[in-house]
């Protein structure tokens, strides 16, 4: 058996289990026996789910509790080595797949673009994930308009807190990504600033519901009207708040137009694997009309080894995770969904309650389940120094200095997770405050950034990062 865990607390966060068990740069020449590998993973997943049990994690964990997960993780087995471009020797992939793609449709009110555009039908694919959702849609306005409009220099308009992925599809398939900035008082984008950037080229615009900085949703009607009247496609990114804003808004909560209800919107990604308490690995990109989802197919009729055809960019995927989201679907249903989408709120609006507490910092606009601060007085960053010491895991904002905090259902689970969070965020103020005209150590890689020579610098160091994370 390889060798135990030494207790030590490991010296290099990206290989904290170097050292500790053997490492394997080949193929063993003989195989480890089952229970000794399962009690060696079961150690490293003890060890990395204490993170998030804490409830001190800004989102990245979204499942729905120990007992949905193991229900999600029996459904995956059964389903694990399925192939979902075999539909025809395993039927069931149609039906998770579709039944996934008109439950999230109904969900986002597919039903109005039947009325505002007969006979409209709002349809889809699962994919991947966001960035995959975000791909295909960005390759779809690119063929539409050369297919119908003859454009050959595609560009797509966005606010400048768009997810990144529109930033990598567009460098993957050719599409010039034309940013808008995102200012003071509320950080969402200003639609006349988008319509300013509108040119014979444009294929698309893009808001997002709500945006990853800062959890807020852009002036999405503003932006229907635009796209209407420009006669393009208006892409609303929603992986991160598509699944949980109808519930919130269901529960009572204000939250403005950001789906199919409004007339522009052409297409919408929204994550399964978030909100919607699915296994890593699923999402969906929804489309108005089944003749806009056409381009995002491909198809390669001649091929020797047969006739080729593909819905998204990715090739085999396992039926196990379209097993595990339907199965995560079905079991909650809405009142799960919305029993959740309560609980939720209930610890953001603590958490935001506690900002707004304390006069050193600002809440940046009307957040839902994502809050996010900023302070014209102190370094944020010392804040959040301070704040790892305790446990607690924000997500560091730049452009300008700011923090958040994404609530999911594991906080909601911990009692008093709220005050604990109020008493440790004034005694980081304090800290702020003591510390004040020194650097923070999480504000090293920001203080690169906003200049040529500090991007090309950061842009380096994540490179390397990357290539030491894939070093034995």
């Amino acid at each position: 058996m390889s060798d135990k865990p030494t207790g030590e607390k490991p010296k290099d966060p990206f290989k904290p289990y170097k050292g500790r068990f053997e490492t394997y740069g080949r193929i063993p020449e003989k195989g480890r026996q089952p229970d000794d590998i399962i009690e060696e993973l079961s150690v490293m997943a003890k060890e990395e789910d204490a993170a998030w049990k804490s409830g001190k994690i800004s989102g990245t964990y979204y499942h729905a509790g120990e007992a949905h997960r193991a229900f999600l993780n029996k459904t995956f087995s059964f389903f694990s080595h399925i192939n979902t471009i075999q539909f025809d020797l395993c039927p069931s992939m149609a039906r998770f797949e579709s039944e996934i793609i008109s439950m999230t449709a109904a969900m986002l009110h597919g039903d109005a673009a039947k009325d505002q555009h007969p006979p409209g039908e709002v349809c889809g694919t699962v994919t991947s994930g966001g960035s995959e959702s975000i791909a295909m849609a960005v390759k779809v306005y690119r063929d539409q308009a050369r297919a119908e409009k003859g454009i050959m220099a595609p560009e797509i308009v966005m606010p400048k807190t768009a997810h990144p992925a529109f930033n990598k599809a567009g460098e993957y398939f050719g599409v010039k990504m034309v940013t808008v900035p995102v200012d003071l008082p509320d950080f969402r984008v200003d639609p006349k600033a988008v319509a300013a950037k509108i040119n014979a080229n444009t294929v698309a615009v893009v808001g997002s519901a709500g945006n990853y900085p800062y959890g807020l949703i852009d002036p999405l009607e503003e932006l229907s009207e635009l796209a209407l009247h420009h006669d393009i496609g208006f892409h609303v990114d929603g992986c991160l708040g598509g699944f949980i804003l109808p519930w919130i808004e269901k529960a009572g909560y204000p939250v403005p137009p950001f789906d199919f209800r409004l007339p522009g919107v052409t297409s919408m990604s929204a994550d399964t694997h978030k909100f919607g308490y699915a296994l890593k690995g699923t999402s969906v990109v929804l489309y108005r009309h089944p003749d806009l989802r056409r381009y995002q197919y491909f198809t390669f009729p001649d091929w020797p080894g047969g006739i080729y055809a593909s819905p998204t960019s990715a090739g085999s995927r396992s039926g196990g995770l379209s097993a595990a989201t339907w199965s995560s679907m079905v079991s909650l249903g809405e009142s799960g969904y919305l029993a959740a989408a309560r609980e939720i709120m209930r610890v953001a609006r603590e958490i935001r309650g506690a900002i707004e507490s304390i006069e050193e910092l600002i809440v940046i606009g009307e957040p839902t389940f994502l809050v996010s601060f900023r302070s014209e007085i102190l370094d944020v960053f010392h804040i959040n120094d301070f704040m790892k010491t305790k446990g607690w895991r924000f997500n560091c904002l730049q452009l300008p200095p700011a923090l958040h905090f994404c609530v999911t259902l594991p906080q909601t689970r911990v009692t008093g997770l709220g005050e604990q969070f109020k008493d440790d965020l004034a005694e980081g103020v304090s800290y702020a405050k003591q510390n004040a005209g020194t650097p923070a150590q999480s504000s090293a890689l920001y203080g690169l950034a906003g200049t040529v020579d500090g991007n090309q610098q950061v842009t380096e160091l994540l490179c390397g990062v990357f290539d030491y994370m894939y070093s034995i």
